[in-house]
């Protein structure tokens, strides 16, 4: 599991945005909220015209009805679909990286790397589906129940399996060779109470010129990953300060507590799902039985709408649980000066907004603004200061 740093903003400059970082996320807020609403758009067109039980029926085609490869390919062909919709906005996305001089990925690359990402996404996909439906099967009465524990299960097993066997597939990870600072992020962890497998350098500069760095994993697979990107540009005392935020995330139980979290938002969507399927194929008619899976649609339509409803919650409660792993970082390193400069130079790399719109930080971020977490550490600093004499 990892837990993603949005930084910015150095001890004497200005917490003002840059015209070119609020164009870049203003076009990149619309472009994501665009892509959104188009696949929201694509599961109500398919569900009112009709067009999932075609691809059903195309499922089973193809499958010999045989129920399970009807469904893997009614996924297929979904998946198909749905990205060949994307493919726009998509391309307009790898321009704008480029456009703001964030990217260093050729376009053969980005194709490659787009077919890697949808032939995961089938895999994945395709996994849960024949999971969900099996058990619908077999327990049509309670399978959102039983699908909801599934879930949780897999949701912790692809937590510790991703830095080993998902993120390899788009990313390049090799073992730290500079031992000084290996060693000093080592006894970083250690003193948050948390044992790491290993520090690795992330080759992301291969894709981006952005930086960032993570604790990433669980258990026997959790390991430090810090991006080349952050350690060409960064000192010692800066790359510490960025993980001792990362690591304040162990402290505060925050990964544990985002895993009930998401127990308890699964809960009520399979719950949900559950009583919207049984109005449709009961009530409305619109499908024959519960196991038919061309109403998977369906099944995607309440989880967006759910997920969209509860997006400013969840987002209010991250940027609580990074303020905490703020106020972790800060009393952990000597000085907040180093968090404070890697915040200014992490913002103006990444062209991160340092000073959002209260209505833009509600509904979109993660993470307080850079200009917040910045005043915050110097206030920090003065009460130290003063309690120091």
């Amino acid at each position: 599991m990892s837990t993603d740093l949005n930084v910015a903003g150095p001890a004497n400059a200005s917490t003002e945005d840059t015209p070119e970082a609020r164009q870049y996320s203003r076009i990149h807020r619309w472009l994501s909220l665009t892509d959104t609403f188009l696949g929201i758009a694509f599961l109500v067109v398919l569900l009112a015209t009709g067009w999932t039980r075609n691809l059903r029926d195309l499922g089973f085609r193809f499958g010999n009805d045989n129920y399970a490869l009807a469904l893997f390919f009614y996924v297929l062909l979904l998946t198909l679909v749905g990205k060949l919709v994307s493919i726009p906005l998509d391309v307009y996305g790898f321009k704008l990286e480029h456009r703001f001089n964030l990217s260093n990925q050729t376009t053969a690359a980005w194709v490659f790397d787009e077919v890697k990402g949808w032939l995961v996404g089938l895999a994945l996909f395709s996994l849960l589906a024949e999971l969900v439906y099996w058990i619908i099967r077999k327990s049509p009465e309670h399978w959102w129940l039983y699908s909801w524990a599934a879930f949780i299960a897999l949701f912790v097993v692809f937590a510790q399996l991703a830095p080993v066997v998902l993120f390899p597939i788009f990313y390049k990870f090799v073992p730290l060779e500079n031992e000084e600072l290996r060693e000093r992020l080592v006894r970083l962890s250690e003193r948050a109470g948390t044992r790491v497998r290993g520090v690795y350098e992330w080759k992301l500069s291969e894709k981006s010129k952005k930086a960032n760095a993570a604790l990433t994993g669980l258990g026997n697979t959790r390991r430090i990953i810090v991006a080349d990107t952050l350690l060409a540009n960064y000192s010692h005392d800066e790359i510490e300060a960025v993980l001792a935020h990362e690591l304040g995330h162990h402290v505060h139980g925050h990964i544990m507590k985002s895993i009930v979290l998401q127990l308890c938002v699964t809960f009520v969507g399979f719950w949900a799902a559950d009583e919207v399927l049984r109005y449709a194929t009961y009530q409305t008619h619109t499908f024959d039985l519960l196991s038919d899976f061309a109403n998977l649609p369906l099944l995607a339509l309440v989880s967006a709408a759910l997920s969209l409803l509860l997006m400013p919650a969840l987002n209010a409660y991250s940027r609580y649980n990074e303020r905490q792993a703020d106020r972790y970082c800060w009393k952990s390193v000597p000085s907040v000066e180093p968090f404070i400069t890697a915040m200014d130079k992490l913002s103006v790399q990444n062209l991160s907004e340092k000073t959002p719109s209260r209505l833009v930080e509600v509904l979109f971020h993660s993470h307080p603004p850079v200009s917040k977490r910045i005043a915050a550490a110097r206030v920090f600093a003065a009460q130290n200061t003063v309690a120091a004499h």
